[in-house]
């Protein structure tokens, strides 16, 4: 390479001063520590608040337009799920009741429970099922229960165990597995349509949502437009991620509160390094005077503290994303209601804010060595 002695020099520099160089690493792996930790939490609440979507899978939900989340669903009228199947580019169309309940145990505790009642007819958006059969959901008092983060606040139960629900007797027939645990720590039981409706109390309407399998994807426009004209909307599976997204992030506190912690660990991380790497530089200020008195041209001093803010920061990101992948997964091994999960989307933010700290400490310090005389340092 044709700047790689000053490289070198740079690099020896910086590894041979350990104290600052240890101190640099801190600041910033603590600085990744805490923004991948906070918006990984952010992550796994979302991903548990989209888990009704991603366990039902349907491709299409009508609702009532001031539903945000999928866990408080406004009833809908009956002759809204027969408009919906005859719209044109409706496959098919089925209704699903999603509420709580309160189950009493065989121990006499009391647990509050999220049911959900699948149409009797396709049983569209079932579970998978770990034991039992899926026919066995249409026996008397039938229920599947979830097995989750939640399933022992049920006393871990069996096929044929019984509990109470409104005085209505229920009993256990499958235990089924889904894709994403659910958002507010309560198990969940799944049983027919007709059956949830009759065992838990309702308004006048029982519809939660209409389920809605389109034709194709072009019929998704004139679905849309059709259920808007009767005062509802339609959204996909992604749209109504979306807006559970939306909800979460701005009409709650816990976007602000996520925002403003990675705000601080930036600021935490970026006054840590940014000030122990001007430091350093300071305590080096005649090593740099000595390259430019033999030669050394202000772009390759440039070159060369841009190479040492890299190196640093890589290393302190790297130290900082394992670090918080080995705490959210002890975490998780020994706390199965943890939610926080690592995405991309954590990743490249972290990364970007490391950038920045890395850019801001450089461009401090390039001023410095910039306004370096060699005369001056060969004078002192």
């Amino acid at each position: 390479m044709k700047h790689s002695g000053i490289l070198k020099i740079g690099f020896k520099l910086l590894v041979n001063d350990k104290s600052k160089f240890t101190a640099l690493l801190i600041g910033i792996t603590f600085a990744v520590f805490l923004m991948v930790q906070m918006t990984a939490m952010f992550s796994g609440i979302l991903n548990r608040a989209y888990s009704t979507v991603s366990n039902v899978g349907a491709s299409m939900w009508v609702m009532d337009p001031a539903v945000n989340t999928p866990g408080s669903p406004i009833p809908l009228p009956d002759y809204l799920l027969n408009a919906v199947r005859s719209m044109d580019g409706v496959s098919y169309a089925v209704p699903i009741f999603i509420g709580g309940a309160q189950v009493k145990l065989a121990s006499g505790i009391y647990q509050g429970v999220s049911v959900v009642g699948l149409d009797d007819t396709s049983l569209f958006g079932r579970p998978e099922l770990e034991q039992g059969n899926i026919q066995d959901i249409y026996a008397d008092n039938a229920f599947f229960v979830v097995h989750d983060a939640e399933y022992s606040k049920l006393e871990n139960p069996k096929i044929g165990t019984s509990f109470e629900l409104n005085d209505h007797r229920g009993v256990i027939v499958g235990v089924a597995k889904v894709v994403a645990n659910g958002l507010n720590g309560v198990p969940t039981l799944y049983t027919t349509y007709h059956r949830a409706i009759e065992y838990l109390p309702t308004t006048r309407f029982t519809i939660s949502y209409v389920l809605v399998q389109p034709k194709s994807l072009q019929g998704i426009a004139n679905i849309k437009k059709e259920v808007a004209k009767l005062g509802y909307v339609a959204f996909t599976k992604e749209e109504f991620n979306n807006r559970i997204a939306d909800f979460y992030t701005y009409q709650t506190g816990i976007g602000t509160n996520i925002l403003l912690m990675t705000v601080i660990s930036f600021i935490v991380g970026l006054s840590i390094s940014g000030q122990t790497f001007y430091t350093f530089i300071l305590e080096n200020l005649e090593k740099f005077g000595a390259l430019k008195a033999i030669g050394a041209k202000g772009y390759e001093l440039i070159y060369m503290i841009l190479f040492m803010a890299t190196v640093t920061a890589l290393t302190g990101y790297g130290l900082g994303i394992g670090l918080v992948t080995l705490m959210i997964s002890i975490a998780r091994s020994r706390l199965p209601g943890y939610a926080a999960m690592i995405t991309n989307w954590n990743l490249a933010l972290a990364f970007g804010m490391v950038v920045l700290i890395a850019g801001i400490s450089s461009y401090v310090a390039i001023r410095r060595v910039l306004k370096i005389e060699p005369f001056d340092i060969f004078r002192g």
